[in-house]
């Protein structure tokens, strides 16, 4: 509840009954502590970033360039790795005669 870095505020509520100014520093107590929580997330940064057009435009950009070029990426190493494993296969009787026959179709095709 009490730390280091955070301030408390005192307000001004003399002048208002007991019951009143007990309930006026329990809101505004609360209020702060959405305001510290609310600087603590963000939230103006990522407000920012979504009313600016021209940031949302090249923030997604990038991430579709990165997505893309990393779902390229992990495909051309997943099936890298499954031709090599499937390689070691081909003296297997029935699975590496028929595995023989795939490799000679992709020879004679590429």
């Amino acid at each position: 509840m009490g730390d280091a870095g955070s301030k408390t505020k005192t307000y001004e509520v003399e002048e208002h009954p007991f019951e009143l100014r007990h309930e006026v520093k329990r809101l505004n107590a609360r209020l702060d502590k959405i305001a510290d929580s609310l600087e603590k997330s963000e939230f103006k940064d990522i407000l920012e970033n979504y009313t600016d057009p021209k940031k949302r435009i090249i923030t997604n950009l990038m991430a579709g360039i990165s997505r893309g070029l990393g779902l390229s990426l992990g495909t051309f190493v997943i099936l890298g790795l499954l031709g090599y494993i499937l390689s070691l296969f081909l003296d297997v009787p029935v699975i590496g005669e028929y595995l023989g026959e795939i490799k000679k179709y992709i020879d004679a095709n590429s």
